[in-house]
């Protein structure tokens, strides 16, 4: 089993795809990187020598941003955004959507899942005061 930066690629997936499975490389990265080394597309994960392993290796700390320095990265553009108190870090703070979406029906990937009952008592408590 190949194991680059700490992540192990999976063995029956062809290289293209098994590199997509390091955080901050995506399919482009991963045909770009694999042309530089100079590996075949096709080959499977298990099929990799030690000496491939070492070159892709080689070629993605010497070009990208990858893993837990991209994690670090990220985590700092949002705590930089949120210090200097722009909108886009008071979104990120109440954790609403950051990208002007709509949030009336949508976002309950962001907001998490429906309180219930808070509608239902809003709207006996109108119905009472009639």
């Amino acid at each position: 089993m190949a194991r680059i930066e700490g992540v192990h690629l999976p063995d029956r997936k062809r290289v293209e795809y098994a590199l997509t499975y390091i955080f901050g490389v995506g399919l482009k990265r991963s045909r770009d990187i694999l042309t530089k080394v100079k590996i075949d597309f096709n080959k499977r994960a298990k099929d990799l020598t030690d000496e491939d392993v070492a070159a892709i290796q080689k070629a993605i700390d010497g070009m990208f941003v990858i893993e837990g320095e991209l994690h670090k990265e990220i985590t700092m553009g949002i705590k930089r955004l949120q210090e200097i108190g722009s909108y886009r870090g008071l979104r990120h703070k109440r954790g609403l959507p950051v990208r002007g979406q709509n949030t009336k029906t949508n976002a309950r990937t962001r907001k998490g899942p429906r309180r219930s009952g808070a509608a239902v008592a809003l709207k006996r408590k109108a119905a009472a005061k009639k």
